[in-house]
């Protein structure tokens, strides 16, 4: 029960509170970002994405934490959850100065990507490990395109993502090297098909 309760805690506060950092933001104060309007548009909906992108996180971690019966595995997501919130603080803050809101279907990105980590999680801790080296190499190789993206002046938006990326990377070493087993090619394929489909739609709305 106090799992669940904890589980549903972390839901309300990713899809309805303000979400703190643990971590300062890694921005780059001795350089001033001006930007356009075109190119403040395109920074605040790739950050969007961004956001969308912790959304789902939280709800994978919540939901493998509470999936797996090993408590040194629930402690190793509870931590990744804890600077994937870094993540989610980060973008919010970014979008609120670029003018820009987050998704209107987060509600809907949460619950999606919970009922995944949940599935994943009930096939066994290796596969749930697995899910998470592929997940977190998909967002690394997202993140690495968003930094191409992303206008040249934007020095504090493209500091932030290049944090994100280095600590996804480092997540999905963690997860292979506790075990993770390696996914089938046609289930990487649908992660990868799945992630386009919600990286597509939450850059408009």
């Amino acid at each position: 029960m106090d799992a669940l309760i904890t589980t549903a805690d972390s839901a309300l506060r990713t899809l309805f509170a303000t979400p703190r950092a643990s971590r300062t933001c890694p921005t780059v104060p001795a350089q001033d970002t001006e930007l356009s309007a075109a190119d403040k548009a395109l920074a605040g909906a790739l950050m969007r994405v961004n956001h969308v992108g912790e959304v789902c996180a939280q709800a994978l971690y919540a939901s493998q934490a509470l999936s797996t019966r090993n408590p040194v595995l629930r402690q190793h997501f509870l931590e990744a959850s804890k600077e994937e919130g870094d993540h989610l603080a980060w973008t919010h803050e970014r979008l609120d100065e670029l003018g820009a809101r987050p998704s209107l279907l987060n509600p809907l990105w949460y619950a999606g990507a919970f009922g995944l980590g949940l599935l994943a999680g009930r096939l066994g801790d290796r596969v749930s490990l697995g899910f998470v080296v592929e997940t977190e190499r998909q967002v690394e190789t997202h993140l690495a395109s968003h930094l191409e993206r992303l206008p040249e002046g934007d020095h504090a938006s493209r500091a932030i993502v290049a944090q994100m990326k280095d600590d996804e990377a480092r997540h999905a070493q963690e997860a292979q090297s506790a075990g993770a087993f390696a996914l089938p090619a046609p289930v990487k394929a649908l992660m990868r098909a799945a992630a386009k489909v919600m990286t597509t739609t939450a850059h408009h709305i």
